[in-house]
């Protein structure tokens, strides 16, 4: 999940006080694919929920399970940070690598983790006013569907313009009408 800070509240902090990142926040669950697209954009749930608790409330692992099969009974999987259950269908680092494999694979897909937050980051960059958190209120603004718009068009930039994530797994952009995008 990616948190996004916003103004602190007058009433009722503690529901959006995230004590990890110790900020006030919104929070938002995204699946990113590879070209940098939001696939899967979930939120906004309240700062203090814990992903596992959002993933299980946005109905991802079932709709990963109708979906992520194929015909000689193999499963895909999606990579996660390590805040997610590892389930058939959402893999996680190690937390305690032993031996060489293990910590090779760490190492190998740290890299992918860094390019999803590449992809958060691209959302905060094409449209700045998402990380000014001093105009971010959440009784004054709708700043729930200012992420998710933000979200969308940043897909349409990535489809006209390509981005460097993509290329950096050598993948071409989408065609501006095959946009991936649902929003539960």
């Amino acid at each position: 999940g990616t948190v996004r800070p916003m103004c602190r509240l007058i009433r009722g902090q503690r529901l959006f006080y995230n004590g990890h990142k110790r900020i006030h926040s919104l929070k938002f669950q995204s699946v990113a694919c590879p070209d940098c697209m939001i696939a899967h954009l979930f939120g906004p749930v309240e700062g203090k929920k814990h992903d596992a608790a959002m993933l299980e409330e946005s109905g991802l692992l079932q709709q990963l399970q109708a979906s992520m099969r194929r015909n000689d009974t193999s499963i895909y999987s999606l990579y996660g940070d390590p805040a997610y259950p590892v389930r058939p269908h959402i893999l996680s680092p190690y937390r305690n690598p032993v031996g060489q494999i293990q910590q090779d694979h760490n190492k190998n897909m740290s890299g992918v983790c860094q390019s999803v937050e590449w992809c958060f980051g691209n959302i905060s960059t094409l449209f700045a006013f998402l990380d000014f958190r001093k105009n971010l209120k959440i009784l004054l603004s709708p700043i729930g569907t200012y992420y998710q718009l933000g979200a969308l068009l940043a897909n349409c930039h990535t489809c006209l313009y390509g981005n460097e994530v993509g290329g950096k797994f050598g993948l071409q952009p989408p065609t501006p009408g095959g946009i991936p995008y649902s929003r539960d």
